[in-house]
């Protein structure tokens, strides 16, 4: 579904990603894993071209997205979770789910998986999103992106910074939404449980280039402790 080869990156004149490549299979979820500041957020921001600059292939579904602009790639079917969430706080809850639909550049909506997943946000569409707590406003994270209808999702660490009694049930949305709507992820994580958990597959990095990869089954402790111990 989604492929990188050899992809260089770059804020202003540093490399920040070196010859990359991996490749996230249709309707399943990749773990991008690694310690802090290795490249996981720029992987993310490259794909969605979000980076000054990039080299090397991009491909989505077979298509070269790599030379398109970010609204391009979003049309063409990419939506991204952000750390930090980044909602609108003076926003309704509504308004930031709908303002998901502009990227599709079709009919704004709320995806029918919305309810299912996330009741409280559905009980509250009027109320202001700053308002809520940090793991209400990433279910509204979560909901904004797929009101683009994407085929793929980008997710930076989405159970980051959120309290304990919602991480579980994020990470089970995250898993609904692979297995029951059989969307491909590409899920940035520090937690190896979950990410052995959830994903059928993982690329590691280090120092902004991929030093392991594969399916998740041959992620070893070894390779854990190499490139995520502090």
């Amino acid at each position: 579904m989604l492929t990188l080869s050899k992809v260089d990156s770059f804020y202003g004149r540093s490399q920040a990603l070196h010859g990359v490549s991996a490749a996230a299979r249709d309707g399943t979820i990749m773990a991008v894993l690694g310690r802090n500041g290795v490249g996981k957020t720029t992987l993310l921001r490259t794909i969605l071209g979000l980076t000054d600059r990039s080299q090397g292939a991009i491909a989505l579904d077979g298509e070269e997205i790599g030379g398109l602009a970010t609204h391009a790639r979003a049309r063409a079917g990419i939506a991204y979770v952000p750390q930090g969430r980044m909602i609108i706080p003076d926003f309704t809850i509504r308004e930031n789910i709908l303002m998901g639909g502009f990227a599709a550049g079709g009919a704004r909506r709320i995806p029918e998986i919305v309810p299912v997943l996330f009741p409280y946000l559905m009980e509250n569409l009027d109320r202001p999103g700053g308002v809520l707590s940090g793991g209400q406003q990433q279910q509204l994270a979560i909901a904004r992106a797929l009101a683009c209808e994407p085929k793929v999702l980008l997710m930076d660490e989405p159970t980051e910074g959120i309290q304990p009694n919602i991480v579980e049930q994020i990470e089970n949305s995250i898993i609904r939404l692979n297995t029951e709507l059989g969307l491909t992820i590409l899920l940035v994580e520090q937690n190896v449980g979950f990410a052995r958990r959830a994903a059928q597959d993982f690329v590691m990095l280090e120092n902004g280039r991929s030093v392991a990869s594969g399916p998740i089954d041959t992620l070893t402790d070894d390779t854990v402790a190499k490139h995520m111990a502090i």
